[in-house]
């Protein structure tokens, strides 16, 4: 019994489908996503083989089900399949509306007067659809001309740098609000109340144990006074909390557990308590640090 669809064009037709709705859906970067990913492999050979597995077991079926039918059934059945799809009624309205090809029975209108070996050849008319790209190509072509040639438009390289010069203008706008892309150099002090507030709260869970909370200083140095190790101002303290103090003895580097933006609060917090007076604090370590142009550049 024939299909409406061939099995041997089905079952490649549903693959793909599934296969390029995997390829769609699933963020593989530049990679397709059924090499990245060894599961999406195994998901299309297990969809494979299902497919294949039904169109046997309905082949099965259908050759059981065509064996219990009388011959008298079997001979409708073999007739109904003989009907190509282009003779029935909407085969042959289609054909009318997509080729304007007249019928078979009229094809003596448009006979042309000659032949060869006995061929004789038809004078149909243009396929519509084929006019119809045909109109198409041509505004699209004037479109095109117009645009670009008489008025001088942006062509697609013109257009693309274009595109990123102002990308790199967006880039760079976003830079400026971004909290997590600072560094040492582009890093400011922070003096609003709800800033510094967030930063004590930093301060609180991972400073304490060796500053003190109230920075005082116990394992690590004092922090309140103007001596500093590796250097004083919001850079260099900055710096310092990023990329750790120094090598076998000094603090780790915290960048892989807190963001700049909270490394940045820290620090601000850390720097208004200078000049706090804590009980007992730790003597002074290092050296005394002035702010000034020269030293509000990042220590290396």
């Amino acid at each position: 019994m024939k299909k409406f669809i061939p099995v041997y064009v089905r079952v490649p037709l549903i693959f793909a489908m599934v296969f390029a709705a995997l390829e769609y859906f699933i963020d593989s970067g530049d990679r397709p996503a059924f090499i990245k990913y060894p599961l999406v492999s195994l998901f299309l050979a297990v969809f494979l083989f299902i497919q294949i597995a039904i169109e046997i077991v309905i082949l099965a079926i259908d050759r059981v089900t065509y064996n219990l039918l009388t011959d008298e059934q079997k001979a409708k059945l073999a007739e109904a399949d003989a009907l190509d799809f282009k003779d029935s009624a909407l085969g042959k309205k289609l054909k009318s509306i997509f080729t304007k090809a007249k019928p078979i029975e009229e094809e003596g209108e448009i006979t042309l007067h000659h032949s060869y070996d006995g061929i004789q050849e038809l004078d149909n008319v243009l396929p519509p659809w084929w006019v119809a790209l045909f109109y198409i190509t041509i505004f699209f072509g004037v479109v095109y001309l117009i645009r670009y040639h008489v008025a001088g438009d942006k062509n697609q390289a013109e257009e693309f740098a274009q595109e990123m010069a102002d990308a790199k203008l967006a880039v760079e706008e976003y830079k400026k609000t971004a909290k997590d892309l600072i560094d040492e150099n582009s890093v400011t002090l922070l003096t609003e109340p709800a800033e510094l507030a967030q930063g004590k709260e930093v301060f609180t869970n991972n400073c304490v144990p060796c500053h003190r909370a109230d920075a005082g200083g116990a394992i690590g140095p004092n922090l309140t006074d103007q001596y500093w190790l590796l250097g004083g101002g919001i850079k260099n303290v900055f710096h310092t909390i990023t990329n750790g103090g120094r090598d076998g003895k000094g603090m780790v580097a915290w960048k892989g557990t807190l963001k700049p933006s909270e490394i940045q609060a820290v620090a601000s917090y850390v720097l208004s308590l200078q000049g706090s007076n804590p009980k007992d604090p730790k003597e002074p370590q290092g050296d005394l640090w002035k702010e000034d142009a020269a030293a509000a550049k990042p220590a290396k």
